[in-house]
């Protein structure tokens, strides 16, 4: 019986020292406690968190880029790659356009503006200007422009993506015009420096429980928990479309792959927890990555998917942006029509895309779209101020879980996943355990057979 005793915290101790699952939903309780009894305090841990996701972020754009030239350089064919990326933003588009839809069939069925009887003429524009810090949202040829980059290391500098890609394609394709003879040590350089860079993930990942818990202890600390009883009725019907939505993904994934999108999930429970916690995608893509390569997922369609999805398949934002807008037009006594509402969707389809990275996007997307329609007083927008902050894990889970599927089913689509190692790798076998099985000599006088 006392060894019993003594052993129980023994394996609670061992468990917070070897699981980053367990420290991430460790520091999320703390961070809520201590946002809620000492909210002054809390408001000093914003740098824990913050500084978390800079670290992050210095590591993104060199991984994307080493990941693609890779990539690129051992699939052995650009069209290959061509075709990817159109396939991506095919289904890119798919489902954006379905989460819009979506949000609007949940807004206009429950209504969660309805009864508000807000009057325009007491909300200010000022707010959300001051939210969105004075910017705006690109135009179609500025977004397509603002993808090519002005100097090779401008865009490693300003961390766009999109530049990233494209110079990461370019070189890419280079390497396969030059050969492997011409410049035979390019390629395994490259190889090399994405190896220290997922090494540094492993470092970085390592202060990840103290990020949340400063991001959440911040969060509860600012907005408080009163926040939610007011916007309940929003709030709720949000996260019951994105679970709707997910369901739906859930079962795209299976007809498409096979796979289970909930063995997935608990596949990278790790990831999806610090993602909730820190409030941003971009915190776990170096992982997410890592993962979805050992899952079966070839480079070249793991490093251009995901990527590229960070800016074009924005699901669980396309959800609150439609939701978002019904409900600012309920609250001040707009009735959309069919047509106003048929332009909400042609409209946020496009503003949508140009969101990422900027901030107050949603902001300036929802205003966008208020100037449209021209039945919307544009500061009626500042109605969702108070319960943005509260919708980011909504928009995070989804919008991770997008492009997750986004990666199996396009990788399905080209021929680049190897559905058995997913299977495996899903089923808890580890990524390690498959490798070496692979390379007995067993597996390869099957495969030589």
């Amino acid at each position: 019986m006392p060894s019993s005793v003594t052993s129980a915290p023994r394996r609670v101790a061992h468990i917070l020292r070897t699981s980053l699952f367990a420290q991430v939903l460790c520091a999320l309780v703390l961070g809520i406690v201590v946002g809620r009894l000492w909210p002054g305090f809390a408001a000093d841990l914003q740098p824990l968190g913050d500084g978390f996701t800079r670290l992050i972020k210095t590591i993104i754009s060199p991984l994307v880029f080493c990941v693609v030239v890779v990539g690129i350089a051992k699939a052995g064919d650009l069209k290959a790659f061509g075709r990817i990326g159109l396939k991506a933003l095919v289904w890119f588009e798919v489902a954006s356009t379905f989460a819009l839809l979506i949000g609007l069939l949940a807004a206009n069925v429950v209504q969660p503006g309805a009864g508000m009887h807000v009057d325009p003429a007491t909300l200010s524009a000022k707010a959300v200007d001051a939210k969105a810090g004075g910017g705006a949202l690109p135009s179609t040829t500025e977004f397509v422009l603002n993808a090519l980059p002005t100097s090779f290391i401008g865009a490693f500098a300003e961390n766009s993506l999109l530049q990233v890609l494209v110079l990461a394609c370019l070189v890419g394709a280079a390497l396969l015009h030059l050969g492997h003879t011409k410049v035979p040590q390019v390629l395994p350089a490259v190889e090399q420096a994405q190896e220290i860079i997922f090494a540094v993930v492993g470092f970085v990942m390592r202060l990840a429980p103290i990020a949340v818990f400063g991001a959440m202890a911040v969060l509860i600390g600012q907005y408080g928990l009163g926040v939610i009883e007011t916007y309940a009725k929003l709030i709720v019907l949000c996260y019951v479309a994105a679970a709707l939505f997910i369901v739906l993904l859930a079962v795209a994934l299976r007809i498409v792959t096979g796979l289970s999108l909930w063995k997935f999930l608990r596949y990278i429970r790790e990831e999806m927890l610090l993602a909730l916690g820190t409030a941003s995608t971009e915190s776990v893509m170096p992982r997410v990555m890592q993962k979805l390569r050992a899952a079966g997922a070839r480079d070249d369609a793991v490093g251009l998917v995901l990527p590229t999805g960070y800016s074009f398949n924005l699901d669980g934002a396309s959800l609150y942006l439609s939701i978002g807008t019904l409900f600012i037009a309920q609250a001040v006594g707009v009735d959309l029509g069919v047509g106003q509402q048929i332009t909400v969707v042609l409209v946020l389809m496009l503003t949508s895309k140009g969101m990422a990275g900027i901030p107050g996007s949603a902001f300036l997307a929802l205003s966008a779209t208020a100037s449209s329609l021209g039945a919307i007083p544009a500061g009626a927008v500042a109605l969702l101020l108070g319960v943005d902050r509260i919708m980011d894990s909504m928009r995070v889970v989804t919008n991770l879980l997008g492009n997750c599927v986004a990666v199996f089913a396009v990788s399905r689509w080209e021929g680049a996943l190897d559905l058995e190692r997913a299977r495996r790798v899903l089923g808890g076998e580890t990524a390690v355990e498959v490798a070496v099985e692979v390379e007995t000599p067993e597996r390869q006088g099957s495969v030589a057979r």
